[in-house]
């Protein structure tokens, strides 16, 4: 594996380090302090790749010999978007919404190389399908804690995931950082994971 630039995870998110961490590879982590603005009109798949562009290129300015990687993933329900909830309130509104239904998750990632401007963004999707959540359940759940910090509210690495009946596609993608997709990415930056 030659890996000769820094690479940077443009998040604060320690599940998307995680991710990063079983690839093997030597990074940084400098998070995007960037606002979260789309706009009007966009899709669900434009919003994360649109998202995470903007993170990307937020912390590339730093970098002149870098490849920086952000990420930003989208809970989608029959077109409804559920970001991280504000508070409890919120969170319960969107576990009741979600219960005993199949959503989306959708994650976009760009890849940055800081030194010729090489720019790649693309967005992965992922099905969940939630089974039926009892009113107690859902206030255990946001009891827990877990899901307050979380799209959709809820983390299908931890508690979330006695919530999940099955999924459809890749699992890290629900997680926040689509690994498959990305580890072919970076391939196209001379990055090979597994050589």
């Amino acid at each position: 594996m030659l890996n000769i630039k820094t690479i940077i995870l443009a998040s604060a998110s320690p599940r998307r380090k995680e991710i990063l961490e079983k690839t093997g590879l030597k990074f940084k982590v400098d998070k995007s302090g960037c606002e979260e603005k789309t706009e009007p009109g966009m899709r669900p798949h434009e919003i994360a790749r649109f998202l995470s562009r903007e993170k990307a290129r937020h912390v590339a300015r730093k970098y002149r010999n870098a490849l920086v990687i952000a990420a930003d993933t989208l809970v989608v329900l029959r077109g409804r978007l559920f970001g991280k909830p504000c508070n409890e309130e919120d969170a319960r509104e969107m576990l009741k919404a979600l219960s005993g239904k199949a959503h989306s998750v959708i994650t976009g990632f760009t890849i940055i190389d800081t030194a010729s401007n090489k720019e790649l963004s693309r967005s992965i999707q992922s099905k969940v399908f939630f089974k039926r959540l009892s009113r107690d359940e859902i206030a255990a759940y946001i009891k827990s804690g877990e899901p307050l910090d979380k799209a959709g509210a809820y983390g299908i690495q931890g508690l979330g995931a006695l919530m999940v009946r099955r999924i459809e596609g890749d699992f890290f993608n629900v997680m926040g950082l689509p690994l498959h997709a990305l580890a072919g990415s970076l391939k196209k930056f001379g990055v090979n994971i597994l050589s």
